[in-house]
């Protein structure tokens, strides 16, 4: 049975915060300047003020989780290719991300 309510409320700890926040601005500043994704990037502005409030928890939207989630997953995939072709240094620096991305998913929005 599908639930009918969906809490949207995260309890980051300061490491989840610190790589969300990092993730936040990469994804704005790759996507800032074109129009057509103008709703990624006021999305990913608006997580990243919630994150930088300071508050314990944050509150998305589901829109905002929805686009997050998407774009995490996306570069857990994107990184997985990557560390397939990349030799031994890269391929060191690739797993540590690959890891904190999917520690994220797996404590925060998988379930």
């Amino acid at each position: 049975m599908k639930k009918l309510f969906t809490n949207y409320n995260f309890d980051f700890d300061k490491n989840d915060k610190r790589i969300l926040t990092s993730f936040c601005k990469q994804v704005i500043k790759q996507l800032g300047g074109e129009e057509k994704y103008f709703m990624e990037t006021r999305a990913f502005s608006s997580i990243l003020d919630k994150l930088n409030n300071n508050s314990e928890t944050v509150k998305l939207t589901k829109d905002e989780r929805t686009r997050l989630v998407n774009q995490l997953e996306e570069n857990v995939k994107y990184l997985d290719k990557k560390i397939a072709k990349s030799w031994i240094f890269k391929k060191w620096l690739y797993k540590s991300l690959h890891s904190q991305y999917e520690n994220l998913l797996e404590k925060h929005f998988k379930g």
